[in-house]
């Protein structure tokens, strides 16, 4: 935290970025490119008139990979270097969750617009120092949650507005995965090369505890508390910040949420099951989640008076969306005799392609600072109620120290 503070100080004068035209190349790095850099890499080679340029990693492997995807990309070991770039539009970050905020905060300082891959940050208080910072910089902000450029949420979005569901006080949400006994959830095996001599360890650690070289948390960060939010930051927050945009809903009030390493005994430390409530003015979340069954995939029902809204995937990727999605309206009888029920029918957009549209013409991206940061404030709520075992409310939410 007392680096983060430092990294806040740095990002009080922004520098002007470089005005570009409709066909200006819009010149790109990436700090962190692991699996979901990579795929980031490609997306946004993909976008017309982008050029990926620059890439940082700590990880001489990710490097060498990331030099053979872009032939002449320039390589850094240490993201500081990325950002002294001169002719460098914007940063995509894509690291490890711990070490966002450290990448938000400095890829603002040096005047750079950001794609920061959810959630946003890995606590409540760097939540707030990045939207401080967000909101002051005049920089062009896309945070990673890829359904805020989906159809299915403009759709919603305009039943919900068009009042076709009347009052709605509940939401129920699911996220299922499953994998072949015996076999956790994001283990990955560790590359031959992943040794003291090709990692930058201290710039991974980012201000914890010092300790010698240990791969396996290296390559396995998500299993562990210092690192991760577990499945909460890495999947809920995807779903809880489509609802709370189509809801238009303002942080919860409180959180509960239960639990425990139930599937696979594999010294992991956060949670593969899951139940979480938020309370919000007049409206209660459920979000659950297994790594036990797959057979539901994921999905969303707002349940209003006057109809309910049902939205899934027969899978859970939600990130690459290879599974066929649907989206439905249900009227309620009762109250809507008439109405009948309805599919969606909006297309999505592209989330990378929204960033680079937005850095050209100076609008707020699908996925703003502001929904990174209610998105990012609810899924931290949660895991702290699920440590502390007991209801957390905002204030107190804010209020607390985050262990490291």
């Amino acid at each position: 935290m007392k680096q983060t503070t430092l990294g806040m100080a740095a990002v009080l004068a922004f520098p002007a970025a470089r005005v570009l035209g409709a066909n200006d190349r819009v010149r790109v790095g990436i700090i962190g490119v692991g699996n979901r850099g990579q795929d980031l890499v490609e997306e946004a080679r993909a976008v017309p008139n982008v050029e990926v340029v620059a890439m940082a990693d700590i990880y001489s492997r990710r490097r060498d990979e990331a030099k053979k995807m872009v032939p002449g990309i320039q390589a850094f070991d240490d993201h500081r270097r990325l950002l002294d770039l001169k002719d460098l539009d914007a940063v995509i970050v894509a690291s490890p969750l711990h070490t966002h905020a450290r990448h938000f905060l400095d890829t603002l300082a040096a005047g750079k617009d950001l794609y920061a891959e959810k959630t946003m940050t890995w606590s409540i208080p760097e939540a707030e120092q990045c939207l401080a910072a967000g909101k002051d910089s005049g920089r062009v902000i896309q945070i990673g949650l890829q359904w805020q450029s989906s159809g299915s949420l403009a759709d919603s979005m305009r039943w919900i507005k068009d009042g076709m569901l009347g009052k709605v006080t509940q939401v129920e949400s699911w996220m299922s995965r499953n994998a072949p006994h015996g076999k956790g959830q994001w283990v990955r095996p560790i590359p031959s090369d992943c040794t003291a001599e090709n990692v930058n360890w201290r710039a991974f650690l980012d201000g914890r505890r010092e300790r010698p070289f240990d791969p396996y948390r290296l390559i396995n960060w998500r299993l562990f508390w210092e690192f991760s939010g577990g499945n909460v930051t890495e999947n809920m927050v995807h779903q809880i910040a489509w609802i709370m945009t189509a809801l238009d809903l303002p942080l919860p009030i409180a959180a509960y949420m239960s639990g425990g390493v139930f599937s696979v005994k594999d010294g992991r430390e956060v949670p593969d099951t899951i139940a979480v409530t938020l309370d919000f003015p007049e409206v209660v979340v459920t979000w659950q989640s297994t790594f036990s069954n797959a057979h539901y995939g994921l999905g969303e029902r707002f349940l209003g008076s006057d109809g309910t809204i049902e939205h899934g995937w027969g899978e859970s990727d939600m990130v690459k969306g290879e599974a066929s999605e649907f989206l439905h309206y249900y009227p309620e009888k009762m109250n809507r005799p008439h109405s009948m029920p309805l599919r969606a029918t909006t297309g999505d957009q592209d989330h990378m392609g929204n960033w680079i549209d937005c850095i050209r013409n100076r609008k707020t991206p699908n996925g703003s600072v502001d929904i990174g940061y209610r998105s990012a404030i609810a899924a931290h709520m949660a895991n702290l109620a699920y440590r502390r075992q007991e209801r957390i409310n905002l204030e107190m939410a804010k209020s607390i120290v985050p262990e490291v």
